[in-house]
């Protein structure tokens, strides 16, 4: 249960995408650094969106303000699941709905016009963008869905007494070519590596590389893996690129020192 340790650990030293003092309109939900052991077996089967979720329970859990009313709730109409409410709870007394978000972005220029719009997804299926206009058109308003209206009164919650809020927590990645970028709408703090293509990665060739599966994606790079050699690692990625997926590796360098990064097809 070693990894489960070292992904909530990953998960604990990553800062949330936004402060309270910026200008995004969510408030977000500041979790305690609480180190927690986690080692149900049931853990190791989870996808890393369902694990992320399980991690903040068990933070939420550990708070003596904090009481979880439900987690996870589908919220259904003419038995058909129109969304589903992360989490449900109180904190000193104050009802709160609490979304839960942990998204892997890569910086790009020349997607969108402002520092937001350049956030995406390491294959470009996927935006920041996008990811807030679903939160803020499907996801906070389905409290207010008359589908929801039984989960609620089942609590004895009123809706107009119920606060929203989301834990968003990133890990993001910049281009290679330039890795000091100036951040002023997002928590640099989020920034744990770069991202670079096939072809830069020969300024690498004198290192040894990792893939980790996308669980660890969470970890903070350890130092006891089977590192791979350059060519070894070339071998691996290849048909990798090939599917158009840009797989999270760890580089290390021959001084020791590791680097996370996203090696992109595109």
């Amino acid at each position: 249960m070693k990894d489960i340790t070292l992904q909530y650990l990953g998960f604990l030293n990553t800062p949330n995408l936004w402060l309270n003092t910026s200008g995004f309109k969510m408030q977000q939900w500041n979790l305690s650094n609480t180190v927690t052991d986690f080692s149900t077996s049931e853990n190791h089967k989870l996808r890393l969106g369902k694990l992320v979720e399980r991690f903040v329970s068990q933070q939420l859990k550990q708070d003596d303000t904090v009481s979880i009313l439900v987690e996870n709730i589908q919220i259904q109409k003419d038995k058909i699941t129109i969304g589903e409410i992360d989490c449900l709870l109180k904190k000193d007394e104050q009802p709160i709905h609490l979304e839960i978000v942990y998204k892997f972005y890569l910086y790009d220029e020349t997607v969108g016009t402002t520092e937001v719009d350049h956030w995406i997804g390491p294959n470009r299926k996927d935006s920041l963008v996008q990811k807030l206009a679903k939160l803020e058109e499907k996801q906070l308003p389905l409290l207010y869905h008359n589908c929801t209206k039984p989960v609620l009164e089942k609590l004895d919650l009123q809706v107009e007494e119920i606060q929203q809020q989301v834990c968003f927590k990133a890990q993001l990645f910049v281009p290679f070519k330039n890795q000091n970028i100036p951040f002023k709408s997002i928590n640099a703090s989020c920034v744990k590596g770069f991202y670079i293509t096939q072809k830069e990665l020969q300024q690498f060739a004198d290192c040894t590389f990792f893939i980790p599966e996308k669980r660890d994606w969470l970890i903070d790079i350890p130092t006891h893996n089977l590192w791979q050699s350059y060519h070894t690692f070339l071998e691996a990625l290849k048909p990798v690129l090939n599917q158009e997926k840009a797989p999270l590796c760890w580089i290390k360098k021959p001084n020791g020192k590791t680097e996370k990064c996203f090696v992109v097809w595109w």
